[in-house]
């Protein structure tokens, strides 16, 4: 790894776009030419960082954060363009229905048809001699250590037609020896898939990489604190999470009751037994951060404040109601993290209800916190502190995140609400001295004008798009993750404009290579 932590003490700016959110024919976003042509956008713009969300396959509700895996990259982004030139498929087998690529994301529909001209390419892969090259064969061996429980994780779950692990057989949900060999053998083909696929993925990302590099752009990435339990890292690390014998959750994480909801959130992942960590080093977390650092320049630590303590809910309840607080791994957890693998350029997802001794923790290591400046404008006596004029340098400020409406489709909201909501609005447009017809662009002048070291907004609102355009709507189970970014709109007019302003406020990108 050759990342270094005082990248984020440096300011400068970027853009929050997920990968399937970019536009092309094949029913997403991938790796091939328009995420070549996105970096490219950001160096014209003069923007440093591209943040993406978990590059993982996705899970339930087709969410990029419930991924059965915390290692794998999704199929849905390997560029079958990129194969064309490879000669692993010809162009006419590319040729996607009209609708595919156009709206919004259809997970069912393009993962089928990328899935079936993936096939197509591992049998020319394997028929031409490739699987026994120096590459591949390299390839499986670096990464032998998470690839070989989830090919094997993969392919159980196609064998098994979806369902989760904890339904297996029990030999296999319980990891015998015997059972496993007896799967490998039967599965051997659909392994080879599993691990080709992780290769091309690997390979296109890391090109990828290397050009926003070589044009001076750095890639942010998110790791969500808690894993899915219909996931390859439970089913292969059984005894680091609170799991009972037939892998039911004995305890799960969730929010406890709050204004917002009288019952808490229950989020249903299963918890670790950070004790059993903490005694092996916390090598699987060691090693899932050293794969993600290798995959990005910095990461986003979502849901910070489960390091220093979470809400724990005993398996099978139905809300989060009778959950108690349990202490986190805390300072020790960061301690053998940097010891192993240096002063990473992380950054804290410190949202929420902080505690003096959350903030002690990000303090502690110099890990930048996060604003929102959605949240910035509330009309109670907390909110004061929360005001731009009050940040420090050590921040990373988004004008929303994934989670949030669009700028344009919050302030649309606040219109159109009750008291409470009016006179929020009056403090939005008296802060930022707007009408508000261009809230979008005013609320990204704020932030690129702040003091905090790095500044970062969604597409949607450089584009100054509504609700409709919004990424997701936490606590709705459908319908979200699927927005896509519409061909030609980032011309080169956006480009002079958000330069223009990255330039007015001392946040633009170094030199490029070349």
């Amino acid at each position: 790894m050759t990342t270094e932590a005082s990248l984020l003490d440096r300011r400068a700016s970027g853009l929050l776009l997920h990968v399937t959110s970019l536009p092309g024919p094949h029913g997403c976003g991938d790796l091939g030419p328009s995420a070549h042509a996105f970096a490219d956008f950001l160096r014209t713009s003069g923007q440093r960082w591209w943040q993406t969300l978990p590059l993982g396959p996705p899970g339930a509700g087709d969410s990029p954060y419930s991924s059965p895996s915390s290692f794998a990259g999704s199929r849905l982004f390997i560029s079958l363009d990129r194969l064309v030139d490879e000669a692993l498929l010809e162009p006419a087998e590319t040729e996607a229905p009209p609708a595919l690529g156009k709206g919004r994301v259809d997970f069912a529909a393009a993962r089928a048809f990328r899935t079936e001209r993936l096939r197509r390419a591992f049998a020319r892969f394997e028929a031409r001699g490739d699987a026994a090259g120096a590459e591949f064969v390299e390839f499986n061996a670096r990464h032998a250590d998470w690839l070989e429980d989830w090919a094997l994780f993969a392919a159980l779950k196609d064998a098994h037609r979806g369902e989760p692990w904890w339904l297996w057989e029990p030999e296999v949900r319980a990891r015998r020896d015997e059972a496993l060999s007896a799967a490998r053998g039967r599965l051997e083909g659909e392994l080879r898939f599993q691990r080709f696929l992780q290769f091309q993925f690997e390979r296109q990302w890391q090109a990828l990489r290397a050009h926003c590099h070589r044009g001076g752009v750095l890639l942010m990435g998110d790791i969500p604190i808690f894993v899915a339990r219909d996931s390859a890292d439970v089913w292969a690390h059984q005894e680091l999470f609170h799991l009972d014998a037939e892998g039911n959750p004995t305890a799960v994480a969730g929010v406890p009751p709050d204004y917002f909801s009288a019952t808490g959130q229950l989020w249903g992942n299963p918890l670790y037994r950070w004790d059993v960590l903490e005694e092996r080093g916390y090598d699987w977390w060691i090693a899932r951060l050293r794969h993600t650092f290798e995959r990005f320049d910095s990461v986003r630590l979502d849901h910070f404040i489960g390091f220093s303590r979470y809400w724990a809910v005993p398996g099978g309840h139905s809300t989060a109601e009778r959950g108690r607080w349990r202490r986190g791994p805390g300072a020790a957890f960061f301690q053998a993290v940097f010891a192993r693998l240096g002063r990473l350029p992380m950054v804290a997802e410190d949202l929420g209800s902080l505690t003096p001794q959350v903030e002690a923790l990000r303090d502690r290591f110099a890990i930048p916190g996060m604003r929102v400046l959605q949240f910035c404008f509330g009309t109670d006596p907390g909110a004061e502190p929360l005001r731009p004029h009050n940040f420090g340098r050590r921040l990373v400020v988004y004008t929303g995140t994934h989670d949030n409406d669009t700028t344009r489709g919050w302030f649309s909201e606040m219109v159109g609400g009750g008291e409470g909501r009016q006179a929020e609005r009056e403090v939005v447009q008296r802060y930022l001295a707007t009408d508000g017809h261009d809230i979008h662009w005013q609320m990204m002048r704020m932030a690129w004008m702040s003091v905090a070291n790095i500044a970062i907004a969604p597409v949607q609102d450089l584009l100054g798009l509504g609700a409709e355009h919004r990424m997701n709507r936490p606590g709705t189970p459908a319908g979200n993750w699927s927005w896509r970014l519409e061909p030609g709109r980032l011309d080169l007019g956006v480009a002079q404009g958000l330069r223009d302003l990255t330039a007015a406020y001392g946040r633009l990108a170094p030199p490029a290579e070349g």
